[in-house]
């Protein structure tokens, strides 16, 4: 395993990679790896002959009062999960090579979807985000990109603008790892104490809930899960939506997510998941349900 920070380390590490034929793919991630990171380096590797991982805490996708400073920063064992898992390049820019001559002169927009859901409470957010991983496409120039449906609205947004942008990069979703009590694995989930990680399994309950109603329709599927939303103690929630797979208006059948986000104590989390709605009880179960 190649560890490189440089541009020019960068790229003499591709050249080795493109020596041998087959796909190049990049997982873009902010380090602070755990098992759900571990899922992506492994799907990139079943899609692809070599696997670059990106480990880069961007500061232009926190918001003011966010936790940039705070972020965990966990570099020998993200080293030690990445060669665990046989990736052939780590690449560890530092601010300036991502952002040569400081903030750079040109962003992207990523449009109207990016002003709600995560954009009401994180304003500027996408834009980071979208920013940075058009610079790394740029300089890694992956055949396919790797991202988790953990961060729905983030896969969404990467896959209109590779398709508006007409960048030659195959976009993979996989879907989220839980723990065994179903808390989404987060990079953030440290923060929470050990009296509020019950209080935060109500996302996932409260989604489960709102998934198995979803043979009666959309109403059902929100009210379940703002029942179990209610409920749950030390609890401010910041959103509940039902949307359709691309984030649009949701269907009255067919393929929809329902996403949650909420503060268990200081930390903001988020998690969502796929529903059918107008189905029938088998499909809702063959879910996971």
């Amino acid at each position: 395993m190649r560890v490189v920070s440089t541009k020019a380390e960068l790229e003499a590490g591709l050249v080795e990679l493109r020596r041998q034929p087959g796909r190049v793919a990049l997982v873009p991630t902010m380090g602070a790896l755990h098992a759900g990171h571990e899922a992506l380096i492994d799907a990139a590797r079943d899609v692809a002959d070599a696997v670059v991982v990106s480990i880069f805490v961007n500061p232009l996708q926190f918001g003011r009062g966010e936790d940039l400073a705070s972020y965990p920063r966990t570099v020998d064992q993200d080293l030690a999960r990445c060669a665990e898992h046989d990736v052939d390049v780590v690449f560890m820019p530092d601010f300036e090579t991502v952002y040569p001559g400081g903030d750079p002169r040109v962003t992207i927009e990523p449009g109207a979807l990016a002003t709600e859901l995560e954009g009401v409470s994180r304003p500027g957010h996408f834009q980071g985000v979208l920013t940075v991983v058009v610079k790394l496409f740029g300089l890694v120039g992956p055949d396919v990109a790797v991202f988790g449906t953990k961060d729905y609205q983030q896969l969404v947004l990467v896959r209109q603008c590779v398709s508006d942008l007409f960048l030659p990069v195959d976009i993979l979703g996989v879907e989220t790892v839980r723990d065994d009590d179903g808390l989404a694995l987060s990079s953030r989930n440290r923060y929470l104490s050990d009296e509020e990680r019950p209080a935060a399994l109500a996302l996932s309950r409260a989604l489960r809930a709102g998934r198995q109603r979803a043979p009666a329709g959309a109403a059902a599927v929100l009210s379940a899960a703002r029942v179990v939303l209610d409920d749950a103690p030390g609890m401010q929630t910041d959103y509940l939506e039902l949307r359709a797979a691309d984030l649009g208006p949701a269907p009255a059948k067919g393929d929809a997510r329902l996403l949650v986000a909420a503060r268990v104590g200081p930390t903001r989390l988020i998690d969502n998941m796929a529903v059918v709605l107008g189905g029938d009880a088998e499909t809702a179960m063959q879910q996971g349900v």
